[in-house]
Parts: structure tokens; C-alpha cells; sequence
């Protein structure tokens, strides 16, 4: 009973993930390749249908397969994820003109985001 439990709740977690990463290419503040990530480990636990759906999805899959395998992002796969977290960001503050905390707020988020993105190893 409690192994069905975990995994119902695993599953849920890797779906919830998902729609947060989904989220996340339209919104600026959601990193979108961390939850989808996420998504890939908790469905490695619970769901091998699941796991296998996302490692072949067009967009993320490759580079999904890629952190499964090697713990490593494609070089122009990550200056795509600099490029998108870069224009976003900049958009974003340039909208919020009017108010210098949240522009301020935006720069220090995106130079954090800047900075985990870059620690990861490239391929």
C-alpha cells in the first residue's frame, strides 16, 4: 500500500513539474529545464512510460537524455537557455519601467539563474 502511495505521489509530483516547466517558457520568473528535470527523476522512479514519454519529447528530450546520461548540457543547447533566460529577463524589466525595486528584484534573479546555468557542465 505505501509503495502504490509514493509512487501515485511521485507521478503526481513529475506531472506538477511539468506544468510548471510548461509554465516556465512563457513566464520569465519559472526556469523551465530545472522542473523538467525534475520531472524526468521523479517519473524515473515511479513511472517508466511516463520517463520514456519525456526523454522523447521533440523540444526537451535530447537534452534531457543528455543530463540522464552525463549530467551534461549541450554547448548550443545552453547559449539557447542564455539567450531565452537573457531576453526574457530584459523585456521583463524594460515593462517595468515604472519601478526601479522590480527591476532591481528581476536583475538579481536573472544573475542568480545566470550563474547556476553556468555551472553546468556542458558537453
Amino acid at each position: 500500500m505505501h509503495k502504490q502511495l509514493y509512487r501515485y505521489l511521485v507521478i503526481f509530483i513529475g506531472g506538477l513539474s511539468i506544468l510548471l516547466g510548461l509554465l516556465g517558457i512563457i513566464l520569465p520568473l519559472l526556469p523551465t529545464t530545472p522542473f523538467f528535470i525534475l520531472a524526468l527523476s521523479c517519473f524515473a522512479r515511479s513511472s517508466p512510460y511516463f520517463h520514456q514519454k519525456l526523454l522523447k519529447t521533440p523540444y526537451l528530450g535530447a537534452t534531457l537524455q543528455d543530463w540522464e546520461k552525463h549530467k551534461k548540457i549541450d554547448k548550443k543547447r545552453k547559449s539557447q537557455i542564455y539567450l531565452v533566460v537573457l531576453s526574457s529577463f530584459m523585456l521583463s524589466i524594460l515593462v517595468l519601467r515604472e519601478s526601479l525595486l522590480l527591476q532591481l528584484l528581476l536583475l538579481l534573479i536573472m544573475s542568480v539563474l545566470l550563474f547556476f546555468i553556468h555551472r553546468i557542465d556542458e558537453k
